[in-house]
C-alpha cells in the first residue's frame, strides 16, 4: 500500500476539544487521552492553563496542547473588595487606606517633633514672639492627639488586616450565614455568588472553543463541566451539533478542599449539578464512583468507567531507540541493587499517609524510601525530609521528580514495593488510583491501607498486604511481610490477562468507542 505524503490531509473523525484545569504537564490521564484519541483518528485539540506568564502550544503525539494564560481577579472574595462592618466594623476599607493612614499619622509626629526641636533651637526661625507663642500652644494639644491618633490607626489597621484573613479564610459565622444565605435564595446558581472566580475560567477558555468549532467537547472534572457546557449551548442555539463529554476524576461532595472555607465545597457542588444535566455522557474512574454520580445527579444512563490504567510498558531497548532514555530510580536515589527500596509515587499531601511512611522508617532497619513527586523542593516534601533528619533516618529518604508518563512503569519498576498509605476520605474509599495500576504494571509487591475499594482489589488478587490507614506499626508490619516474601505477591502478575485489562490501550479504546457513538456521522477530510 503506498504511504500517504506527508503534506496531505489525514482523514478524521471529528474534532475533539478537551479541557483541563491545569498546565497538563504531570497529568498523565489526560496526556493520555488527548494522545490516544488522535492517534485513533481524532482531531484533538487540549487546551490548558498558566497561571503565570504567556501561553505555549505544543504537540503530544498528533494531539495539539495550547495553555492559555488565567487570569483570576474573580477570586477576590468579599471582604477583599468590601469594607466587613459585622467582621470589623473600625477596619478601614480595603485597599490602600490603611497604610495611607499609617503613614500619615508617622509623618505627623515627625513634623511635631520637628516643630518642637525648632523652638528650642532656632526660635528666630519660626516666626515672630506671637507666633511663636500659638505654636507652642499648637504643639501642647498636637503632642498628645497625635500620639492618640497613631494609637487609633494602628488599632484600626490591625482591624484591617484581621478583617482580610478572616474574609480569605471564609470559616466564620458570618461566612457560613452567607453560604446558608445564597444557597437558601438561588439553588445550584448560587456558586455566582460563592465561587465567581469560576466565571475566570470560563472568559478565559470560552472564545478559544468557540472559535475551533468542536463536534465533541471533552471536559475535564468539575470547573471544566460549567466552560463545556455553555461553549456547547452556544454552539448548539447556532445550529450546530456538540457532543459534550464529562469526565469526573473525583466524587466532589467527598473531596478535600483545596481551600477550606464555608464558600469552596457549595459553590462547586452548585455549579455541578447547575451543569450535570447538559452532558451527553459521562466518564469517570471507576464502578463506585459511577454508582455515586449517576444517584447524585439522576443520570440516565450508568457513566462509562476509565481506568486511571498506564502505557503498556515498552521493552527498555526499545525506548533508548526511541530516543527516550529512562531514568534509573536507585541511581536517583544513590544506593545499589541489593538495597530494599519503598516507593511512593503520586501528589504528595498528608492525607495521603506520606507522614506516616516517614514515622515507619526508623523501624525499618536497612530499607530506603523515595517519593516520587511533582516538586521534590516543595514546602511539604522538604517538612518530610527534615522529619527524617529528626528521627536519624534523613539518609534512607529520598525524593525525586516525576518521569515521563511512558516512563513511570519502567522507572518504578526497579523498587522493591509500591506503597499507598492513603487515609480514609470518601473519594480515597471508591477509587483504584492510577499508581495502583502503575504499580502493577512495574510488578511491585504492594502495601495499601484499609481504604475499601483498593484493600478488596488487593486482597482478591493476593498481589499485597494491606494496613491500617494511619497505623504506622501496622504499616510497618505489612512492609516487612512483602519485603520478606516478594514472590509470593508477584505471583499474582502471572494470571492470565490482569495486566493487559490495566493499560491504557485497553481503556483508550472505550473512550474512542463513546466519542464514535456521540459523534454518530461519517468520517471528514481535515487538516
Amino acid at each position: 500500500m503506498e504511504a500517504q505524503s506527508a503534506d496531505a490531509p489525514r482523514p478524521v473523525k471529528g474534532r475533539v476539544v478537551m479541557l483541563v484545569d491545569n498546565k497538563v504537564d504531570g497529568d498523565s490521564r489526560v496526556q493520555k487521552a488527548a494522545e490516544s484519541a488522535a492517534a485513533a483518528g481524532w482531531d484533538v485539540v487540549l487546551l490548558g492553563l498558566v497561571r503565570s506568564g504567556n501561553g505555549r502550544t505544543w504537540k503530544l503525539g498528533d494531539a495539539e496542547v495550547r495553555l492559555l494564560p488565567l487570569k483570576t481577579p474573580l477570586a477576590k472574595r468579599h471582604a477583599e473588595r468590601h469594607r466587613s462592618l459585622l467582621r470589623r466594623p473600625f477596619a478601614y476599607p480595603p485597599g490602600p487606606m490603611a497604610a495611607y493612614r499609617r503613614q500619615w499619622v508617622k509623618a505627623w509626629r515627625a513634623d511635631v517633633a520637628t516643630r518642637r526641636a525648632a523652638l528650642k533651637v532656632a526660635p528666630q526661625a519660626v516666626g515672630s514672639p506671637v507666633f511663636r507663642k500659638a505654636e507652642k500652644a499648637r504643639l501642647a494639644v498636637a503632642g498628645p492627639v497625635s500620639r492618640f491618633m497613631q494609637k487609633w490607626v494602628g488599632f484600626r489597621a490591625r482591624q484591617s488586616s484581621q478583617a482580610q484573613k478572616a474574609g480569605r479564610a471564609l470559616r466564620g459565622p458570618v461566612d457560613r450565614a452567607f453560604t446558608a444565605g445564597w444557597t437558601a435564595l438561588k439553588g445550584n446558581r448560587a456558586w455566582r455568588r460563592l465561587e465567581p472566580v469560576l466565571w475566570d475560567y470560563e472568559l478565559t477558555y470560552g472564545k478559544e472553543i468557540d472559535a475551533l468549532e468542536p463536534d465533541l467537547i471533552h471536559a475535564n472534572d468539575f470547573r471544566m463541566l460549567g466552560v463545556g457546557a455553555r461553549a456547547a449551548v452556544r454552539a448548539r442555539a447556532k445550529g450546530r451539533t456538540v457532543k459534550l463529554v464529562w469526565d469526573a476524576h473525583e466524587f466532589l461532595p467527598g473531596v478535600r478542599p483545596w481551600e477550606d472555607n464555608a464558600h469552596w465545597i457549595p459553590g462547586n457542588t452548585a455549579h455541578e449539578s447547575e451543569y450535570a444535566p447538559f452532558a451527553d455522557a459521562v466518564v469517570t474512574v471507576s464502578e463506585g464512583l459511577a454508582d455515586l454520580l449517576r444517584e447524585r445527579h439522576g443520570l440516565k444512563e450508568q457513566p462509562t468507567v476509565v481506568l486511571n490504567a498506564p502505557d503498556r510498558p515498552v521493552e527498555r531497548d526499545q525506548a533508548i531507540e526511541d530516543g527516550e532514555p529512562e531514568p534509573d530510580l536507585r541511581e536517583l536515589c544513590g544506593i545499589g541493587p541489593d538495597v530494599p527500596l519503598v516507593v511512593y509515587s503520586g501528589s504528595p499531601g498528608p492525607q495521603r499517609g506520606l507522614g506516616d511512611m516517614v514515622e515507619a522508617l526508623p523501624k525499618l532497619d536497612g530499607v530506603h524510601m523515595a517519593f516520587v513527586v511533582p516538586a521534590p523542593a516543595a514546602a511539604y516534601i522538604q517538612g518530610l525530609l527534615g522529619r527524617a533528619q529528626e528521627l536519624g533516618v534523613g539518609d534512607r529518604l529520598h525524593a525525586v521528580p516525576y518521569v515521563k508518563h511512558w516512563q513511570v512503569v519502567r522507572f518504578l519498576s526497579a523498587a522493591n514495593v509500591g506503597c499507598i498509605p492513603i487515609h480514609h476520605w470518601p473519594n480515597h474509599e471508591i477509587a483504584l488510583i492510577t499508581k495502583f495500576f502503575e504499580y502493577s504494571h512495574a510488578r511491585l509487591p504492594l502495601v495499601v491501607s484499609d481504604v475499601k475499594t483498593m484493600s478488596e482489589v488487593t486482597r482478591a488478587t493476593g498481589q499485597g498486604e494491606v494496613c491500617r490507614a494511619e497505623d504506622v506499626d501496622d504499616l510497618v508490619r505489612a512492609i516487612k511481610a512483602v519485603l520478606a516474601e516478594p514472590d509470593k505477591y508477584t505471583a499474582a502478575y502471572d494470571k492470565p490477562g490482569l495486566l493487559d485489562t490495566w493499560t491504557w490501550e485497553a481503556q483508550a479504546e472505550v473512550l474512542d468507542g463513546l466519542y464514535t457513538r456521540l459523534v454518530s456521522r461519517s468520517p471528514k477530510v481535515g487538516s
